[in-house]
């Protein structure tokens, strides 16, 4: 009987897995830069001996045009530090952006405290024998009345 390991190492070793070290070392690629780039970049892939970095703002592409050599830098680096990037070629790097990846924006935070004005005015009658009961309506009474006594102020 196969292990679990030796099952998961033979799958990850099947064609149409191959893929997901790539994706390992994309990532990874992307954690190296400056935080602000980071953000920016939407996705990389390498096709052909070239990076493909597909970016969300015209902007942070004519920054990233002007880094070429941080960018092959941290590429080299990344090849050299990682076992698992060691396929990762690339003579030349594209910047485009990417009409696909729109930035989130942070939204602000609703109050979700219903504010409204009190419609009842605490007058029904308690027709109920249990004690406790009785006890926790003529709260909810009084705090009725307290409410229709403050927003009328």
């Amino acid at each position: 009987m196969q292990t679990a390991s030796s099952i998961i190492t033979h799958i990850r070793h099947l064609p149409q897995f191959k893929l997901f070290d790539n994706y390992y070392c994309y990532n990874k690629y992307i954690s190296l830069l400056n935080p602000r780039f980071r953000k920016a970049i939407a996705f990389v892939y390498i096709k052909k001996g070239t990076l493909f970095l597909a970016l969300s703002h015209p902007g942070v592409k004519w920054e990233l045009n002007s880094n070429h050599d941080l960018l092959k830098s941290i590429l080299t680096m990344l090849i050299n530090m990682d076992e698992k990037c060691k396929k990762l070629k690339a003579n030349k790097i594209v910047l485009f952006n990417s009409k696909y990846y729109s930035v989130v924006k942070d939204t602000e935070v609703e109050d979700t405290i219903p504010h409204y004005k009190e419609r009842s005015f605490g007058r029904f009658n308690i027709e109920i024998h249990d004690k406790q009961l009785e006890k926790m309506f003529l709260e909810i009474k009084d705090l009725i009345t307290l409410n229709k006594n403050s927003t009328n102020v």
